[in-house]
């Protein structure tokens, strides 16, 4: 006497479950241009690598004890690999939804499958290795409450989720209409994507929206890309299909660590260490008022292909971007000039406080290709607060414990200017020869200085303009550096080989600073 009947009924039910929703279910989703939520794990992780736990979770239909229909759960998860290396994810199975995602049927207070969705994440925090959140769903169905015959209060605990915050690199992809519970998971990230006209984010839906405020929007209006990864910054990036979305979540990985106890993985690179890109000599324009392609200079000085943005269409005067530099993971800021002028406005400062904290947590390095022109002005951004998000974004530099290197590119002017690099102990630093710096630019500051003695000059204007042809020879860079105020001014061909010579003691001193940060990262 074997067990063969009940191994082969083990068989059966792995095979009802990975029929999801059933055919028509599937060819629904299909006819969406959506993958099912198996069709997206084998996407995104390494061939033959996902090990799923909790198949055989489900409703099944029973005559007597002879099971003759059932219905998998929705929310797939496991373990797997993404380059050789293991990941905790979860997902829903859109196909298999009773009703809707979320609190309700599968009783989910975290909005995202119930006690499995949890399981995938205490897997990832018991095993120290990145979470991977497939999202396509929403929160409660007013069906649910019917069918108890009672309301619940509502509870969704985020101790989990600021655990994973703290310890491993937490990503979230927005795959479908994705509302409440759901939906704020999708921001409770390290990192985020959404698909183009295919993903949207909300708080509650447009029927929700409609009834309550009278406002009637699709969904695309209310919580498309444009509006959240163009516009909120409520979600990081945009792709351009489900593929294109799993394929970034793979690069955003390969640069951090698996948790915060390790360093990030460094690579090899046939990148020579001492390329000089010609390029760079003429990059910065002799006209101060010209802008240039900032990207474009972070392509000649990183290692070739390794250069991944990170949040391109929010706080746009500032550029975010993952690369590696002789095979080690660096962060990189630099400024847009072409967005107003470069400076630092209410976005651009909670940004760049996300990616510093982001940078932190992981052990990453910085790189600031700096040219900041100061804080933006005007009255949109006082209201906007500019200069309380710029102070936390100062802050969370300071208080930063990675190595960081400063390339003064340009200019460097006011509070925002100063707010370049953390103060309170050494960082490697050195400019190019179009720097100049200041407590206000020359323009603005001599027509603030000599106001009175300006108005009164018979030619104000030509009093004016004399006044800042004077200040520009006390502007040269090169004053500064010999009150050495700035410790060095070299060729910008010279960058690359000095940073990778950086690089290598970067990575010498980040094992002191491994481990927790006192308190988890806010996304």
């Amino acid at each position: 006497m074997t067990w063969e009947p009940e191994v082969e009924e083990i068989a059966r039910r792995r095979e009802l479950a990975y029929r999801m929703g059933g055919e028509e279910r599937v060819a629904e989703q299909h006819a969406r241009g959506k993958l099912t939520i198996r069709e997206r794990i084998d996407t995104l992780v390494d061939e033959g690598s996902f090990r799923e736990r909790g198949v055989l979770g489900g409703h099944g239909d029973y005559e007597g004890m002879e099971l003759v229909a059932f219905m998998p759960k929705r929310t797939v998860f496991g373990l797997a690999k993404i380059d050789g290396r293991p990941v905790a994810l979860s997902g829903e199975d859109f196909t298999a939804r009773p009703a809707s995602g979320g609190s309700g049927v599968e009783g989910g207070p975290n909005g995202g499958g119930g006690t499995r969705s949890i399981s995938a994440e205490h897997m990832a925090v018991e095993l120290q290795i990145p979470m991977i959140r497939l999202i396509d769903g929403f929160g409660a169905d007013i069906r649910a409450v019917r069918r108890m015959n009672r309301t619940y209060v509502p509870v969704m605990s985020w101790a989990l989720t600021a655990q994973m915050l703290s310890e491993v690199p937490l990503v979230s992809v927005a795959l479908g209409s994705v509302a409440g519970g759901p939906a704020a998971l999708a921001a409770a990230a390290h990192w985020s994507v959404m698909v183009r006209d295919l993903s949207q984010v909300f708080a509650a839906g447009p029927p929700v929206v409609a009834r309550a405020l009278g406002q009637n929007i699709t969904k695309e209006e209310l919580g498309g890309y444009q509006v959240h990864a163009r516009g909120s910054g409520v979600i990081d990036n945009e792709a351009e299909d489900e593929a294109d979305a799993l394929r970034q979540v793979r690069t955003f990985l390969s640069y951090l660590p698996s948790n915060v106890y390790q360093l990030p993985p460094v690579c090899p690179t046939d990148d020579p260490p001492d390329r000089r890109e010609e390029a760079l000599l003429s990059l910065i324009p002799r006209d101060r008022n010209r802008p240039y392609n900032p990207r474009r200079m972070v392509e000649l000085i990183v290692d070739r292909g390794s250069a991944f943005e990170i949040g391109r269409y929010y706080g746009r005067s500032l550029i975010t971007i993952f690369a590696r530099i002789n095979g080690h993971p660096v962060a990189v800021l630099a400024n847009d000039p072409i967005v107003h002028g470069g400076a630092m406005d209410a976005d651009a400062a909670q940004k760049l406080e996300k990616f510093v904290d982001l940078c932190d947590t992981f052990h990453l390095p910085v790189v600031n290709f700096a040219d900041q022109p100061g804080f933006m002005i005007g009255l949109a951004a006082e209201a906007a607060g500019t200069l309380k998000q710029g102070v936390r974004a100062a802050i969370a530099m300071e208080a930063a414990s990675v190595p960081w290197a400063t390339v003064v590119v340009r200019r460097l002017y006011g509070v925002a200017g100063g707010a370049h690099q953390a103060h309170d102990h050494w960082n490697y630093r050195f400019a190019w020869p179009s720097g100049e710096w200041g407590s206000l630019p020359i323009e603005g500051g001599v027509a603030a200085a000599y106001r009175r003695e300006i108005e009164a000059a018979d030619d104000p204007d030509a009093h004016r303009a004399r006044l800042e042809e004077e200040m520009v020879a006390v502007r040269s860079p090169f004053h500064t550096a010999e009150a050495v105020d700035i410790e060095d001014i070299v060729d910008p061909r010279e960058t690359r080989p000095m940073l990778c010579e950086w690089v290598e003691l970067a990575y010498h001193k980040l094992p002191v600073t491994l481990g927790r940060r006192l308190r988890p990262m806010r996304p």
